[in-house]
C-alpha cells in the first residue's frame, strides 16, 4: 500500500477557559477522554493568553462565569492571534451537550479550512 492511502490525525487542540476550578477540570477531563482531542484548562485571562501563545488551537470554549468584559477582550486577543480558531460559549449541560458543541465547532473549523484553501 502506498503512503498515500494513510492519514495522519493530528489531534484537536481545546482551550478551556472556566472560573470555577471543578468544572474546568471536569470539562478537561471529559474532553481529554476522546482521544483525538487534547484539552487545556485556564482559570484566567493572563493565564488564558499565555497558553493561547503557546500552543495553536483549534476551538476555545468559553465556561460560565467569565464577564462580558473579558470575553470581548478575550475574543479579540483569539482573532489576533489566530483568526482560524474557532470560539465558543459553553453553559455547561453534560458530556453530551459538550461532545455535540466540540463536533459543532469542528464543523465550523473545517469550512473555515476550505475556504482559505
Amino acid at each position: 500500500m502506498s503512503e498515500d492511502f494513510y492519514i495522519v490525525m493530528e489531534k484537536i487542540n481545546i482551550l478551556y477557559i472556566g472560573r470555577h476550578l471543578e468544572i474546568l477540570s471536569t470539562v478537561v477531563r471529559v474532553i481529554n477522554a476522546n482521544e483525538n482531542w487534547n484539552a487545556v484548562g485556564a482559570m484566567n485571562d493572563e493565564e488564558s493568553k499565555a497558553v493561547f501563545r503557546e500552543i495553536k488551537f483549534d476551538i476555545v470554549l468559553l465556561g460560565s462565569g467569565i464577564s462580558d468584559e473579558s470575553e470581548i477582550s478575550l475574543r479579540c486577543f483569539f482573532e489576533i492571534h489566530n483568526p482560524e480558531a474557532i470560539v465558543m460559549q459553553h453553559y455547561g449541560g453534560g458530556s453530551g451537550l459538550l461532545k455535540s458543541e466540540i463536533l459543532s465547532c469542528l464543523e465550523e473549523f473545517n469550512r473555515k479550512e476550505r475556504t482559505h484553501k
